[in-house]
């Protein structure tokens, strides 16, 4: 499990090699993309070329027919260039929308993939809705990045290139020239944008928050609205807006100030070049064609290279967009299989503690030296006190944590050992506060056994009592109980939780406090269903009410995470201690039981 966060951002490096690994999955659609954006740029630069010939056939000749079919096949040549243009251009466009979506929805699937296997210790140190937000906009800046580099970054290299390679060949000089301006232009707008880095990382860090802070208080809005909190949260919302202002302003401040100095550094090139031409031309270097050709070049050179900056804002502003995602896709998972991790393979289901310790914090053990042993087919409860390791107990042997020491056992597989879906298919859980997924009532309860019927799943809400209330129902089975099951009250989630338990049938049953939420009535509803749930299987009980804890075989007393008192209730009653203690300060047979 991580006992530390993980860092926030990855370098940029990293993400450019995330992206790169999904893209060079498709090798076709990418290589016709770099051919068609070549093929453009050659267009660009063929075009006037012509139109150089063009105008110099003009400039050199009288008006007269014997001319016809030199300017026929450079008017056909033109249209060539320009056709062949259109071509590339629609090899460009296909290419992308293909590559790009294909990658767009691969990187939505490992994001989520990788993201939902870290540990409960990961989710409960990083808000939902912020890492809902890293997901968006990981994937969506791959769109940005790509774009950025097919359609504006290696388009610009190769026009660029082509311009001075061609005006050199003519004229060394203004070749010479342009290349040096053009190697100064940029760069200055990398080193710029490079050292605006940070402050474009500092606006998407306080752009995370504020989408954090937005997502925790619309997830609590009851806690706000029963404790008077709506000015408290607002000024705490207010707060995260203002830093993201004061950051965003930061970044287009200097970004203003940025395109000031590349409007002069234009005005001067364009001026140095014109001067430089016109002096040629008085010296008969040059030909009014060539002076064509020459503001052509310039013109898409400027076009090209003002557009750097802008481009190269966009691309560090989807890099750091894209850094916080691909910092959790660099960090290992809490709880991992081995590589050589086998299917646990449950014949008895009996469950062996052994000198387990656990800890979230160094200073604060949870688990010391645990040993516990609970023959296959017995039913047990655990209570203590608040902090004595109960729930802790089930989340271990669940695997949702690992352990620092000792081992865990099911039928004699460490489960450290076993994959954690096969360790978890053996066992069903129904936790004290059961969240439902924003789905049907069928849905819901069908994700015990996904394969079930509607049939089954109608008879395990009917041995959960589940279908007295869902039958009432407008839509039945078919309604959908909102986000985490909001819509249902407590005692109706904690039977669909049952219900999903049943269906599930695993041979390993564990109750964390699973009446908890229900009236007596409700209690009394179920009890016969749990006891047909429990029925030759393994139960473990987090239990505080007499009636099921006396139901139990055993009851293993836990204090500061070890076990003090092992036996039945009548047992553990005679030796006095702190299973009578607790049980005598509690009226009508109730045990103090804290969530841990």
């Amino acid at each position: 499990m991580e006992h530390t966060p993980h860092k926030p951002r990855a370098s940029s490096k990293s993400v450019l090699k995330t992206y790169w690994r999904h893209t060079r999955e498709y090798p076709w659609a990418f290589t016709l993309l770099v051919v068609g954006s070549i093929g453009i740029q050659i267009a660009d630069l063929a075009s006037p070329w012509f139109l150089r010939q063009f105008l110099n056939l003009m400039a050199t000749h009288t008006p007269a027919p014997t001319l016809a079919p030199q300017i026929t096949i450079i008017v056909l040549c033109i249209g060539l260039v320009s056709f062949f243009g259109w071509v590339m251009r629609r090899t460009q466009s296909r290419s992308i929308m293909y590559l790009e979506m294909r990658v767009i929805t691969s990187l939505y699937t490992t994001a989520f993939d990788y993201l939902l296997k870290h540990s409960n210790a990961f989710f409960a140190s990083n808000f939902a809705g912020s890492l809902t937000s890293k997901v968006g906009k990981f994937a969506r800046a791959y769109e940005a990045l790509f774009d950025s580099v097919f359609l504006e970054f290696f388009p610009t290299a190769v026009f660029v290139l082509g311009a001075i390679t061609i005006l050199w060949l003519q004229h060394p000089i203004i070749g010479v020239i342009l290349a040096l301006w053009s190697v100064l232009f940029v760069g200055f707008q990398i080193v710029m944008a490079r050292r605006r880095l940070p402050a474009r990382a500092a606006r998407a860090a306080e752009d995370t928050k504020v989408t954090g802070a937005l997502a925790d208080a619309i997830s609590n809005q009851a806690t706000v609205a029963l404790f008077s909190g709506y000015a408290h949260e607002s000024s705490i919302f207010r707060t995260a807006t203002e830093r993201l202002k004061e950051a965003t302003l930061r970044v287009w401040y200097g970004d203003d100030a940025i395109w000031g100095i590349m409007g002069l550094m234009v005005i001067s090139i364009n001026a140095i070049l014109l001067f430089v031409a016109g002096r040629l031309w008085l010296l008969g270097m040059l030909t009014l064609g060539d002076i064509i050709l020459l503001q052509s070049y310039l013109l898409g050179t400027f076009d090209r290279l003002f557009g750097i900056n802008r481009v190269l804002r966009r691309f560090y502003d989807t890099l750091a967009d894209a850094e916080e995602m691909v910092a959790i896709l660099e960090l290992p998972h809490g709880v991992a299989d081995t590589k050589d991790a086998k299917q646990l393979i449950v014949k008895n289901s009996s469950i062996t503690f052994t000198d387990v310790s656990f800890h979230f914090h160094t200073n604060r053990p949870i688990l010391s030296r645990l040993d516990l042993s609970i023959a296959a087919g017995q039913r047990i409860a655990l209570v203590g006190p608040s902090g004595a390791g109960k729930s802790t107990i089930t989340r271990l042997l669940l695997r949702l944590y690992d352990i620092q020491e000792g081992s865990i056992e099911i039928d004699g597989q460490d489960i450290a050992k076993v994959t954690q879906d096969s360790l978890r298919d053996a066992i069903a859980f129904v936790p004290q506060e059961p969240v439902l997924f924003h789905r049907s009532l069928m849905d819901n309860i069908r994700y015990g056994r996904r394969d079930a019927s509607d049939e089954e799943v109608v008879e395990a809400a009917k041995q959960a009592h589940c279908h007295e209330f869902i039958s009432g129902l407008a839509d039945g089975y078919n309604t959908f109980v909102g986000e985490r099951g909001v819509k249902l009250s407590g005692g109706e989630r904690q039977r669909v939780a049952i219900a999903r338990a049943i269906l599930k049938n695993a041979p390993i049953l564990v109750l964390d406090e699973a009446t908890s939420s229900l009236d007596s009535e409700s209690e009394h509803l179920i009890q016969d269903a749990l006891a047909t749930l429990m029925q030759n299987k393994t139960v473990l009980v987090i239990a505080h009410r007499l009636s099921t804890i006396m139901k139990m075989d055993r009851i293993i007393v836990l204090e500061g995470g070890t076990v003090v008192a092992d036996g039945t209730h009548d047992e553990l009653l005679s030796q006095g201690g702190l299973y009578h203690k607790l049980w005598s300060i509690q009226a009508g047979g109730f045990i103090v039981d804290d969530e841990e």
